[in-house]
């Protein structure tokens, strides 16, 4: 501070040991593969970060974002992602890491992208509120959330919120209105909300639907939001059909739409899902949506190599090695420290195993069919030990090996 007035955060990032900071906090949380981490570290030995702060400084902004179509959870569905240079999202990483500042403006009950809460608190932060009590709960998902939200409605909110800090507010504000976007190569003109594959998309998610996460909280219902992922309870069905009145009023007042195929109402006596996770009581397993989706991962994969064998007269055991390597890394290790594999994301919270087997079950039914190219009783003349020669690893064994601490090879 000087003077009693705050330095900005633009102003901060010009300075090596917030760069420092930044780095030591993603090295903790492991958040960087060795080339992530050369890269990070020459990126402030060498002080590039200054050539985009002095632009932003300058009023000058950031370039153009790119646009990107990509394939949503290897369900075959579509999203829109946006980039920035690398530098400048290096930048935007940095900001992104001081916006923490604000996180004191979130309601308890708001989950996304805040420092020291994760996905797992909220699944156990609402099992624990609901265990033991007949509730209907009522989830839905905003559809298409981040590109959706309304820019001019979220820059008075932002001003508000960054009094303080008139430059940041003057930078965000020219890189949201900024509706220029690069696609195929060409410029294209576009609403694109607070652009999702930014750094700083999921703190501006979070300002958005503040007011609404502070209302149900203030009203004392029982209610989570993963970014755009949304649960709440009520004790019977009326007060749940007033609690799905008052969303439904806020998302039209804030220009968003809930996603008709993910928005579900659940009886009292029905497992409830929710980020991935199906909770029933004491009861917590992989959900149904989940599963659907690997086996499709899974069934896909598995017609690709046997597509790739067929044309080079490949091995079969060359190619059921490719899928169990494949899936290992899905599961237990992957080299992108952003991803987080079943082993991160299920095995701390889910206390049953159905989920488990039923996924191992078809993927050794897929690592056999390479071997014959046909789905029969045949196949199960590979036997499991031949699996676990060619690397197989079951998801039941390595939970469990998780659990009682034995985890080498299971990163959590």
């Amino acid at each position: 501070m000087t003077g009693g007035k705050k330095i900005s955060i633009i102003n901060q990032l010009g300075r090596p040991d917030v760069w420092d900071e930044l780095i030591a906090y993603r090295l903790l949380k492991g958040r960087y593969n060795w080339r992530e981490f050369r890269d990070a570290d020459r990126f402030v030995e060498q002080q590039l970060y200054l050539p985009v702060v002095e632009k932003i400084l300058q009023g000058e902004g950031l370039g153009i974002p790119v646009k990107k179509i990509v394939n949503k959870m290897g369900t075959g569905k579509k999203r829109v992602v946006y980039s920035f240079a690398p530098d400048e999202m290096k930048v935007l990483k940095a900001i992104a890491f001081k916006l923490y500042a604000y996180d004191g403006y979130f309601a308890p009950n708001c989950y996304a992208f805040r420092r020291g809460l994760n996905v797992h608190d909220a699944v156990l932060s609402i099992n624990r509120a609901v265990a033991g009590k007949r509730l209907w709960a009522y989830k839905l998902d905003i559809h298409d959330y981040f590109n959706s939200i309304c820019v001019d409605i979220l820059l008075s909110m932002l001003e508000d919120m960054l009094a303080d800090d008139p430059i940041l507010f003057r930078f965000l504000k020219n890189m949201l209105t900024d509706d220029r976007a690069i696609y195929k190569g060409e410029t294209v003109w576009e609403k694109h909300g607070v652009m999702a594959g930014t750094p700083t998309s999921p703190f501006l998610a979070n300002v958005y639907l503040k007011e609404i996460d502070r209302y149900f909280h203030d009203a004392g219902v029982v209610y989570a939001r993963y970014s755009d992922d949304i649960i709440m309870f009520a004790p019977d069905i009326e007060t749940l059909e007033e609690c799905k009145r008052l969303m439904a009023g806020f998302l039209k007042q804030y220009r968003l739409e809930v996603n008709p195929s993910k928005e579900r109402v659940y009886s009292p006596d029905e497992a409830y899902e929710f980020l991935g996770f199906k909770c029933h009581g004491h009861s917590i397993d992989i959900s149904e949506a989940s599963k659907k989706k690997m086996k499709g991962k899974i069934k896909r994969a598995a017609k690709s190599l046997m597509r790739w064998r067929s044309m080079k007269h490949i091995e079969p055991e060359k190619a059921m090695k490719g899928l169990i390597n494949h899936f290992n890394k899905k599961f237990f290790e992957n080299d992108d420290c952003e991803t987080l594999t079943w082993a991160r994301w299920f095995f701390p919270i889910i206390n049953q195993t159905d989920g488990l087997k039923e996924i191992d079950h078809y993927l050794q039914q897929n690592i056999r069919f390479l071997s014959t190219g046909k789905h029969g009783k045949a196949n199960y003349r590979t036997d499991y030990d031949k699996l676990k020669q060619l690397g197989y690893r079951s998801l039941v064994n390595e939970y469990y090996r998780h659990r009682s601490g034995c985890d080498d090879g299971v990163r959590s």
